[in-house]
């Protein structure tokens, strides 16, 4: 092995490609919904267990720190479907190309942040 290798190890200078980027925001898109399941299924038991337990869950997502929980579980989803829809085009053959998976990875990034930004107008 060639020891004289040029070795970068400040993550900061990286560029990643678009399509790179898309496809880990993906993976993390999935793990953070597969998180806030657990919490908005326990919201739903406690809202549904009587009248009471509705209004407790009802002012709980009156706060701002559920709003904000709220709002990054939406981020999550709408990104996450944006990206799945882009590997189902893609497994269809749609796209597949290094300038297309770019385009693709670009327009699910654009609009994941416009559709974001107005569901966050919508929440608040």
């Amino acid at each position: 092995m060639n020891k004289n290798r040029p070795v970068n190890l400040d993550l900061s200078t990286i560029q990643l490609p678009a399509a790179a980027l898309a496809s880990i925001l993906h993976r993390i898109s999935g793990v953070v919904l597969f998180a806030v399941v657990a919490l908005l299924l326990y919201l739903l038991d406690v809202s549904l267990k009587s009248a009471q337990g509705f209004a407790d869950v009802a002012a709980v997502f009156n706060s701002i720190p559920a709003k904000v929980v709220l709002w990054a579980s939406l981020a999550a989803l709408i990104y996450h479907l944006l990206a799945g829809v882009r590997h189902l085009l893609m497994d269809l053959g749609i796209g597949e190309s290094l300038e297309g998976g770019r385009r693709s990875a670009v327009t699910v990034l654009v609009l994941s942040v416009i559709l974001i930004l107005l569901a966050g107008v919508w929440l608040w």
